[in-house]
């Protein structure tokens, strides 16, 4: 599995290293991971961002009634033959009981009303002009205008959510609309999240020390996610203390992340400790930029995912590595990273070697529909101003060395549902 060699020429590529291509490294990171078993019922005031456990099928068709799809007159149409006139007989509300229509007069109706019965049209205001308690049609309708049928919006014993569906604001709306109060959602995953180093500022930042930008920003992913995060603070660069507390977490959490010191300086202890305090190490090197330094580990029960310390290469890791084991472990569907096709508006040279994520702006769209993106920044993986200002992440293959513009590129908007922001 770790096959490829590299010797590139920037400063953490100076030495020739053993990488592991990104697909192995995501199918080691998701390796014998399986969903929480615990759910729990949650009103659907609680649900979004929660995973469904269970298939939730329609018990009635809806509409419930035929209804009216404008304000406007119901009428039969029959009755208009000879005269495009009809005296006004009632008014009908959304929120009214059915009734009668009586033979050959109109009915005032608003949009959402019963239909009543005997009227096989409604006629919209706009087409109508009412004098006193009669209406003077400016067409002719035909049956079933401006009418929702029952039943026309969704069948009885449809599927409104599925097992491992992550539920949105539209899946509330679409259970509540079928009168749905409650749903079995997967509990949510015990997420814990480390900072590694001597370097980060905890309260005021002394010279020589930076804050910390990783443990906020994961944290915030993780909540994304629906998890159940808890802040670990911040592991000194001390192997003891360490090892301590990566014992001290063991089983506690499904999922532990941590950012920094899982290279190979001599201040790098996650690998160590992680070890010493009884766990696992999978792997820790792979072929992608930004953010080669990658530890896939276990503690008991826990598993135990070690990111990159540059705050850009972390927020990548997160993407590729963390966002689907949360997803696993939620029971969700998992989409496969950077999805979407779109098209380069850039010229760039690269050294082929390690698959690379960047970020990008869409700018426009080309002749077919394709997003046209710019790349940003200078694939510096120790900032995030770059990414405050884009639209998505795009990466091309560890074989690419060059891009052209109209090139063919695989992307990840922040906008689109169920994406990270």
């Amino acid at each position: 599995m770790l096959d490829k060699m590299e010797d590139t020429g920037c400063g953490c590529d100076s030495v020739k290293q053993r990488l592991m291509p990104l697909d192995a490294a995501i199918s080691l990171a998701l390796d014998g991971i399986t969903p929480v078993a615990e759910t729990e019922e949650v009103t659907i005031f609680q649900c979004a961002g929660r995973v469904a456990a269970e298939t939730v099928v329609a018990t009635e068709a809806m509409p419930f009634f035929d209804n009216s799809a404008m304000d406007g007159f119901a009428v039969n149409a029959a009755d208009l033959l000879n005269s495009n006139r009809l005296p006004i007989s009632s008014e009908i509300a959304a929120g009214d009981a059915p009734s009668d229509l009586t033979p050959g007069t109109a009915a005032r109706i608003y949009t959402g009303a019963p239909i009543p019965s005997g009227a096989k049209a409604v006629v919209m205001f706009e087409m109508s002009e009412v004098t006193g308690e009669t209406v003077e049609f400016t067409v002719t309708p035909r049956d079933g205008d401006n009418i929702r049928r029952a039943g026309s919006d969704q069948p009885k014993g449809a599927v409104l959510l599925h097992p491992g569906q992550r539920i949105a604001a539209r899946h509330v709306g679409l259970l509540a609309a079928n009168g749905i109060d409650t749903c079995a959602v997967r509990r949510r995953i015990r997420v814990g999240v480390f900072s590694t180093g001597d370097e980060l500022a905890t309260r005021k930042r002394r010279p020589g020390q930076i804050h910390d930008a990783n443990r906020p920003m994961l944290m915030s992913l993780c909540a994304q996610l629906g998890t159940e995060v808890t802040d670990l603070g911040t592991l000194p660069d001390d192997l003891g203390k360490t090892t301590e507390a990566f014992a001290n977490i063991r089983d506690q959490f499904e999922l532990v992340l941590t950012s920094g010191a899982v290279s190979i300086g001599g201040r790098d202890h996650i690998r160590d400790a992680l070890v010493a305090a009884g766990g696992t190490l999978d792997g820790w090197r792979v072929a992608i930029k930004p953010g080669k330094p990658i530890a896939f580990g276990r503690l008991g029960q826990t598993i135990v995912t070690g990111l990159p310390g540059n705050p850009f290469a972390s927020f990548v890791g997160f993407h590729l590595f963390a966002a689907p084991q949360i997803a696993r472990l939620s029971g969700a569907r998992s989409a496969k990273f950077a999805p979407n096709r779109a098209s380069s508006g850039f010229e760039w040279a690269r050294k082929a070697g390690r698959a690379e994520v960047f970020p990008v702006k869409l700018t426009e769209h080309s002749p077919e529909g394709l997003p046209i993106l710019e790349r940003l920044g200078a694939s510096v993986s120790a900032t995030l101003f770059p990414l405050a200002e884009a639209d998505g992440l795009a990466i091309v293959p560890a074989e690419t060395d060059s891009v052209a513009p109209g090139d063919c590129l695989h992307w990840q908007p922040f906008c689109s549902a169920g994406d990270l922001q």
